[in-house]
């Protein structure tokens, strides 16, 4: 582990899936310190609001000590600043993920010059899951179960009745 290097893993995570925490727990392991940043998306319709993705993300990472759980409004890139944060950690399941990744890293890197961001790839066991298609698995009264974590898997299918 680098001394001293503060790390992000920003995302949604509406909601949070094993992949998501697969993630998380790499990452904490070669930064110092890492913070889990719940992003508000303007762009996206979330199951859940950022406060409820928030306190699962740190219920899921309670046994994490160097991983902090943030909600932020805004530019990811003003956060990394205000924070002093040098790297951004981008997790990536396909090539496809990569493409808009890349773009989005330099798209930052132009805002941020100072900022790194890594690609990690997807552990191959949570290749496929997509929080869009667990919301809609949910929905559908799928078994989400293998997908998400418990607490994710009991707060989503109470969630999706509601809305259906």
């Amino acid at each position: 582990m680098e001394q001293n290097v503060k790390a992000m893993l920003p995302g949604t995570f509406d909601p949070p899936t094993n992949g998501h925490i697969n993630l998380i727990e790499r990452t904490s392991r070669l930064f110092s310190t890492l913070d889990v940043v719940v992003a508000e998306n303007i762009n996206k319709v979330c199951v859940f609001n950022a406060d409820e993705r928030m306190k699962m993300l740190k219920e899921l990472t309670s046994h994490l000590p160097n991983v902090n759980v943030m909600i932020h409004r805004g530019l990811i890139v003003d956060y990394a600043k205000k924070n002093n944060i040098s790297v951004m950690v981008r997790g990536v399941r396909a090539l496809v993920d990569f493409g808009y990744e890349f773009e989005l890293a330099m798209t930052n890197k132009q805002l941020y010059p100072s900022l790194e961001v890594l690609f990690l790839p997807t552990d191959p066991k949570f290749f496929v899951l997509r929080s869009s298609a667990i919301k809609e698995m949910a929905a559908y009264g799928a078994d989400i179960s293998t997908m998400v974590p418990k607490i994710v898997s009991d707060l989503l299918t109470d969630r999706v009745k509601m809305l259906t």
